[in-house]
This record gives C-alpha cells, structure tokens and sequence, in this order.
C-alpha cells in the first residue's frame, strides 16, 4: 500500500507549493497596500476614496469607493472594492472607526471594481445583498472574462485564488430596513450604468450612496450600458433629494443637482453624437473622428474610457433605431 501511494507525493509536493505560493503572493499584495482614509460625511456615515481614472497595476487598482454606516449595534458597508487585499485594507479601516460587528455589505452593482473585495468580508460571516439583475452577470460568462482580464492586468492583486462571491440575498425590488437605531431604503435604479444598479439611503443622515450613477470628475464608464435610463436614474437620484451624495468614483458631493452636471452631459453628448451618426448612417470610425470632444478631453479617465463609451453608444443607439 505505500509503494502505491508514492506516485502521489510529487503531485502532492506541486499543490502545496502552488497553495503556498499563492499565499505568499496574496500576502505580500495585502502588506504593499497603503492605509485607506476614512472620511466622514455625516454622524454614522464614512467612505474611503479611490484615484482618479481606471483601475491599475499604477492604483493596485484602488479607483473606486466603498461606505460604510455604523449604527449603534453593528456596521453596514456598501460595495467591497476591486480587489482582495483592498478588501482587507476596507476591512481594516473600518475597525479603526469601529470595532461592532460587520452585518452586511450591499452591493451597488456587479462591476469588478465594486465587488472583488469581498472575501475579506465573507471571512467575518458578513452577509452579502445585491439585486437579482447581478445573477445575469454570472450567467453569461462575463465574470469569468473580466476575472482573466484583471487577474492579467492587476497581479498580484487579482490572482488565481481570487474568488468571485455572490450575493446570499438577491433584492427583487426597493427594501427597507432598520439596523441599529437607523432607517436604510434601498432604491433599485437599473438596468442604467449597469443591469443591477441601486442606490443605498441612511435616512436620519440624508446620505445617499449610488454606486456610478454618478462619476465626480471623471468620465464615466458607459460601454454598453442603457444611457437613455442611466439619465433616467440620475433625475430619480436628484429627486431623493440628498444633503450628502457618496458617489462610486470621486469626492462626496453635497450638491447632488450640480455635481450630476457632468454625467448626465456627457452621456446627453454621446447619445446626440452617436444617434446623430447612427441617423445619417455614418460609420463610427467617421463619426468618432468628426466629433469634438474638447470639452471632455482633459478629464481623467477620457484616454481609457471615451472611444469605448462613443462605440458602446454608437452600437445602443443602432438598436434604438431599429427598434422604433
């Protein structure tokens, strides 16, 4: 009997190895990550805020935010950060405000940049809610491309243990709920930036986390995303009426009316553009190349993002044609 089981031990020896690798990789990514900085907005309600553009190896792809509420029992965070070990450093800025227990994360959407740091949480017995339009994201092999794709372009901070964790409960629609002392609404906004958009409200705060209905500035990500509703949620977001918008890229605004100027101009330029070309059946590359873009072209992220944004709306507005 143990002459059979030999074969096995190179075998064995190789997925130690790999396993303690791998954890050695993990860990000297988490020890490489800076502190992230709380900031305070209202008497429970904080965020820490991610660079300007999109996520890097630059930003150890650090370009998004994350909340989080602590009431007088325990702590509600929202949205998890793009990677592991920006997980744990989320995690780690919450206990130096707060050592109650961590009930659960909401996730504004299932965008890469949003999500990935939810091991961390997990680890802790958090729950997870996100609404059901997220279960599309996991179906269609999306999650499995976007994870090659990040864990090519942000190792060692998206690796081969990197895991993609879904929600425990999926929201069908708006949910209200109170924790600790406070009253949390729930507003379901998509299909806009993304199918499975929502936005969080603190209502004794007036704090309103939306996730990427709104990008403080900086250009959006639009890809192929429903601009026609996105413009749609940004009046609904306004008409929340806000003292304190924590919004998924960018500085807290305190003037949701303003400081939504930009995103709504820009995809309100995109649609008049493409849908312009699209009318007069002008390939995109002729219609990218004839539109100014100088009124955005000096915002962060407009290198990575723009010609990406102009082709998902080219494509968006053709099937709006065709539909009509």
């Amino acid at each position: 009997m143990a002459r059979s089981r030999l074969p096995l031990l190179p075998w064995l020896h190789a997925i130690v190895a790999l396993a303690v690798t791998a954890l050695l990789s993990w860990n000297a990514a988490a020890q490489d990550m800076p502190p992230l900085k709380p900031l305070q907005v209202s008497p429970h309600a904080w965020y820490v805020q991610g660079d300007a553009g999109m996520a890097s190896a630059a930003n150890k792809g650090f370009n998004s935010n994350a909340g989080f509420v602590v009431t007088r029992d325990s702590v509600i965070v929202i949205d998890a950060l793009g990677t592991p070990p920006l997980g744990e450093a989320l995690l780690a800025a919450i206990r130096r405000v707060s050592n109650k227990p961590i009930k659960r994360v909401i996730l504004t959407h299932y965008h890469a940049d949003h999500f990935y740091g939810l091991a961390a949480f997990k680890a802790t017995g958090t729950e997870v809610w996100a609404h059901e339009g997220g279960k599309e994201y996991f179906g269609s092999g999306e999650a499995a491309a976007r994870l090659a794709q990040r864990q090519k372009d942000l190792f060692p901070w998206v690796d081969e243990s990197t895991r993609l964790i879904q929600a425990d409960r999926w929201l069908t629609g708006d949910t209200r709920f109170e924790e600790g002392g406070l009253h949390f609404r729930i507003t379901i906004l998509g299909p806009a930036h993304a199918p499975e958009d929502l936005v969080v409200t603190v209502e004794e705060d007036g704090v309103v986390f939306c996730g990427d209905i709104l990008f403080a500035g900086r250009i959006p990500f639009v890809g192929n995303a429903d601009s026609k509703r996105w413009l749609a949620a940004i009046d609904t977001l306004v008409g929340l009426q806000p003292k304190v918008l924590v919004t998924g890229h960018g500085r807290h605004s305190t003037d949701a009316a303003a400081d939504l100027t930009l995103t709504r101009d820009y995809l309100r330029y995109l649609r008049e553009q493409m849908g312009k070309a699209v009318d007069e059946m002008v390939p995109f590359e002729e219609a990218y190349a004839r539109t100014d873009w100088r009124r955005f072209s000096k915002l962060p992220a407009f290198e990575a993002a723009n010609r990406i944004n102009a082709y998902g709306s080219y494509l968006t507005l053709e099937r709006e044609s065709l539909a009509r």
